[in-house]
């Protein structure tokens, strides 16, 4: 049988299928949805920031897509897989650094990556990834006596040492100094450029700006844009503010213009000098972010749910990956 060709007699290429697919997803909690509707894609390899304030649902839909809480509605895939039937192969296949955790405090940093990489059939190195998390003079340390960011970065490395083809980093750089940070981001990048797809939530939003290929905010539970991050909330959103005041003293006044410096010869020529306190500002992603959760961020305050204990979530990482339905009834219906 001949394969699918397009006009010019050229066998079309079958579309990779998506690393993640979320559809329709809703997560309730009583009354209150802490995930309601949302959809979006992440493709092989893609970097995709998962933006919103606190209680906007992001740890909700995680750890559906980890497989540690049940939906209420919607269809959702992991790499082909529904995670509410993914077996021990399929998290293996995952990655996973949760916004804070309790380690085996009596174990070494060595030791605990080492009892890690036994889970996985194909795990990296142990001391390849001491080094790429910078931890290389603490390798011998017990992790209850490193700093808060050191363990931070013991975190990232049990996330990454089984080779995941997914990775999920939530909050990662929780603790890091911003040299650390950066150091950090060289290590992403990394993953990525070895076909990583990977999902982070970020509050710090040059973190997404820099790591991510395609951004996603969600607020109240809704996502509320979806797209490249450079072109967040349409070409509007995105078009520059002047600023300035009309004398000393005087109300500060702001205007929009596709054209800011003909904008700004016009207003110097008006007032017959430079006006006092001028500015122009091209909005960046955390102006765009804000405009687009602004209005449900009140409601989001008084709806926060009660984060669940991280310790389970952990726990089940350290047995191991789970059989089918052994991310079970216990945690689905915790506050997320």
């Amino acid at each position: 049988m001949k394969g699918i060709s397009d006009p010019a007699g050229v066998p079309a290429r079958r579309p990779r299928p998506a690393a993640v697919e979320v559809d329709g997803l809703v997560k309730a909690y009583g009354r209150l949805r802490a995930v309601d509707g949302a959809s979006f894609r992440i493709e092989q390899g893609e970097t995709f920031a998962l933006l919103g304030p606190n209680g906007a649902g992001k740890s909700s839909t995680i750890e559906i897509l980890e497989g540690y809480h049940d939906r209420t509605a919607g269809e959702v895939r992991v790499l082909g897989v529904d995670p509410r039937r993914g077996g021990r192969d399929w998290r293996a296949r995952l990655g996973i650094v949760l916004q804070s955790s309790e380690e085996r405090a009596l174990l070494t940093v060595r030791q605990i990556l080492t009892q890690f990489a036994a889970f996985y059939p194909r795990p990296r190195p142990v001391q390849e990834v001491i080094e790429l998390v910078g931890l290389t003079a603490k390798a011998g340390a017990r992790v209850s006596r490193l700093s808060g960011g050191q363990r931070r970065r013991v975190d990232v490395a049990l996330g990454i040492i089984g080779r995941p083809e997914v990775l999920f980093l939530d909050e990662p750089t929780t603790g890091f100094d911003p040299e650390a940070r950066r150091t950090f981001w060289e290590v992403i990048r990394g993953l990525k450029a070895e076909g990583t797809t990977i999902l982070l939530t970020t509050h710090y939003l040059e973190e997404a700006e820099q790591l991510a290929d395609r951004a996603g905010i969600l607020s109240a539970g809704r996502l509320v844009a979806s797209g490249a991050v450079r072109e967040l909330g349409g070409a509007e959103a995105r078009v520059p503010i002047v600023r300035w005041r009309e004398h000393a003293g005087g109300p500060l006044r702001e205007e929009r213009s596709t054209e800011p410096g003909l904008f700004v010869a016009a207003l110097v020529a008006r007032l017959g000098g430079e006006p006092p306190q001028l500015e122009v500002v091209r909005p960046s992603l955390e102006d765009v972010y804000l405009g687009l959760i602004g209005a449900d961020a009140p409601a989001q305050a008084r709806q926060e749910p009660q984060q669940p204990q991280p310790s389970r979530r952990r726990a089940r990482q350290q047995d191991g990956p789970q059989q089918p339905g052994e991310a079970g009834d216990e945690q689905k219906e915790t506050v997320a």
